[in-house]
């Protein structure tokens, strides 16, 4: 029987494999490998498809409100010059884990040992218990104002107090509507959660309640999305960024755009004009386009997406994230081998309750499979083993790894999506996309499936191109670095003596 791999030059959705063979499959299996091929395979003019409708619902989120991309206004003016100073606390509330770090900005210090530390960072990491994603209001600020006490007792003994309070920054990497940049009134929960009593609120007021109730030392000074603070944290260095993106438990995107583009801005608000009272100036977009095309207008649904989407917590919502983040997968993959368990194709002699319940493999399972350069295979086997609790065949191990790549291919070519979306939007020809998150950066091939797909949509070879014009980087820390940059360029602000930056300070 011809394999999926022979069918290339006649099926243009398939995609070549990049795996050494294991063993071959069963027709059965084979077949199944070529439905699947089918169903996850996007090909380049598809991906032009979808980016042409990713660019129509950016600029509709630019020009009003309540739009499926919010396009959210994020009152940080411009990326930074590298010489931003001061020590600041950060706290980043992310999908898996609470950090908080004591970060101190060198800028452009002469006296540092080594010039490119432009920083230095001191955290603290703790593991979100399980039962806080559906808590409630009371519950998760608690938490998070004991954990901040706790680094506080720690860290940094009685150096702060009362009258020489410490500047915070809030990583808060949700959509979330600011009127100014120490306020974030929270749209929809998205990476799983589904805490009651925030969506609607704002989310800087209650963490100020709970810091005020325990007496902390510390002044709000800025909420910020991870993308944002990607964006601003490799600018510190790289002057080339462009653009800042979270491939990890979430996708998401921001970017530095033109203030007179951005339509929805009330244009009698004194601090977008210029000294002869036109808009001016620039605004950091977070576009929270984990909610593009929640109509499926244009992505390829499967029918284990829609397993996905039925089953979550905000079905109808977040399409393009369950399609392409780290939550989803794992998902994924373990739906689909359960249907192959089901059907009697595979693990046939043997039982596992792990596989049957969801989300039991994250994205870093299929990374591994994928990156198992191992005898035999043998640090695949172990992972079947612990994870799972299967003794797996040379066979399955084929077949999980080819299904591993479909679906991780599919993700990473769906990422490029939205950056190619923006740079078409804003005439970005060049540049550096700062990426941040554990696909991006933990993942081993992810980086060159995304600027292959980049390329494609790009029409890179038919311009003739020799190098990448956007190339990916790992971002600097953005959620703890990028957040404290953030906060110093917000106070350096407000110390200017207007009436512009004067009406920025909090209320």
């Amino acid at each position: 029987m011809t394999s999926s791999k022979e069918l290339i030059a006649q099926d243009s959705w398939h995609q070549r494999s990049e795996l050494d063979d294991m063993a071959d499959l069963s027709p059965e299996l084979e077949k199944e490998m070529e439905r699947l091929d089918k169903e996850f395979w996007i090909s380049g003019e598809k991906l032009k498809k979808i980016v042409t409708r990713f660019r129509d619902e950016l600029e509709e989120g630019l020009q009003e409100n309540g739009t499926n991309i919010p396009m959210n206004v994020t009152w940080v003016h411009r990326l930074p010059t590298g010489k931003e100073k001061g020590t600041i606390l950060t706290l980043d509330l992310g999908g898996t884990n609470l950090r908080v770090c004591k970060v101190t900005l060198h800028g452009d210090s002469t006296d540092l040992k080594d010039p490119s530390q432009k920083y230095t960072l001191d955290q603290e990491q703790y593991k979100l218990p399980g039962s806080i994603k559906t808590a409630t209001a009371e519950e998760l600020w608690t938490y998070i104002a004991e954990k901040l006490s706790d680094f506080i007792d720690q860290k940094l003994g009685g150096e702060y107090n009362d009258t020489n309070k410490l500047p915070l920054g809030f990583t808060f990497s949700y959509p979330a509507t600011q009127e100014r940049i120490d306020h974030a009134i929270l749209q929809t929960w998205t990476k799983g959660f589904d805490i009651e009593g925030v969506e609607g609120q704002d989310a800087a007021a209650q963490l100020r309640e709970k810091i005020e109730e325990r007496k902390l030392p510390l002044e709000l000074i800025c909420v910020i999305n991870d993308t944002v603070g990607a964006m601003v944290a490799s600018a510190y260095n790289d002057h080339d960024t462009i653009i800042g993106g979270i491939f990890g438990t979430g996708c998401n995107a921001a970017y530095m755009s033109s203030v007179p583009s951005i339509k929805k801005l009330d244009p009698n608000d004194a601090r977008l004009k210029d000294s002869d009272g036109h808009k001016s100036g620039q605004m950091a977009i977070n576009c929270e386009y984990g909610a593009f095309d929640n109509a499926h207008r244009v992505l390829p649904l499967t029918k284990y997406d829609a397993q996905i989407d039925e089953k979550s917590p905000r079905p109808g919502e977040q399409a393009f994230e369950k399609f392409s983040a780290g939550l989803y997968l794992g998902e994924i993959f373990r739906l689909v081998l359960v249907e192959l368990t089901d059907k009697g194709l595979i693990f046939k002699n043997a039982q596992s309750d792990k596989l049957r319940k969801s989300y039991t493999l994250d994205t870093g399972f299929l990374s591994q499979m994928e990156d198992d350069e191992s005898r035999g295979f043998a640090d695949t086997r172990r992972l079947f083993k612990d994870v799972l609790g299967l003794e797996v065949t040379d066979e399955e191990i084929e077949l999980s790894r080819r299904l591993a790549e479909l679906i991780a291919v599919r993700g990473a070519r769906l990422c490029a999506c939205g950056v190619a979306a923006i740079c078409l939007k804003e005439g970005i020809e060049k540049g550096h996309v700062a990426a941040d998150g554990s696909v991006a950066n933990k993942h081993p091939k992810f980086k060159k499936r995304w600027a292959k797909a980049l390329g494609e949509i790009l029409d890179w070879e038919e311009k003739g191109l020799q190098e990448d014009p956007i190339i990916i980087t790992s971002a600097e820390d953005g959620s703890g670095v990028g957040c404290a940059i953030i906060a110093a360029m917000e106070l350096e602000w407000r110390a200017k003596p207007t009436k512009a930056c004067a009406s920025r300070v909090s209320i």
